[in-house]
């Protein structure tokens, strides 16, 4: 990711070539905006500043994806998560997504997904936690 295809102020962030080498544009909170602007002042100071690419990695190299898989796996061992690995943030996200109301279409787009089987992909570990939820909001049981 490149540092123009961030856009703090808008809360959005343009992802060039995703998996399957399609483009799309992702959305971020405020949490996320104050992050990245945060990171993005102290990144003016550092060794590879005038470079496009967003994240730069330790002795004057860009960060790769390998530095990111590596990185989220030592954070995620010191919080004491077992068994992580990158793609469990997808299906959260995922859940997240649908359990908070959000649309099947909406996440697919954000996600980057043609197809429904990816989508089913991400979501059915949760979807009966989802569905209990639902059931019990739509109290239909009751008279």
């Amino acid at each position: 990711m490149r540092l123009a295809d961030v856009n703090v102020a808008e809360g959005r962030a343009l992802v060039v070539r995703g998996k399957g080498g399609r483009g799309r544009v992702i959305p971020f909170g405020p949490q996320t905006s104050k992050a990245l602007d945060r990171y993005i002042r102290l990144r003016r100071g550092r060794r590879l500043a005038d470079t496009p690419a967003l994240r730069l990695g330790e002795r004057g190299k860009e960060f790769s994806y390998d530095a990111l898989h590596k990185s989220l796996g030592y954070r995620a061992t010191l919080a004491g998560i077992e068994g992580f690995h990158p793609h469990r943030l997808r299906h959260t996200a995922a859940h997240r997504w649908l359990a908070a109301g959000g649309s099947e279409g909406g996440l697919m787009a954000v996600a980057g997904w043609t197809r429904p089987d990816m989508l089913l992909r991400y979501t059915r570990a949760q979807a009966s936690d989802r569905a209990a939820v639902e059931a019990r909001t739509l109290n239909l049981g009751e008279l």
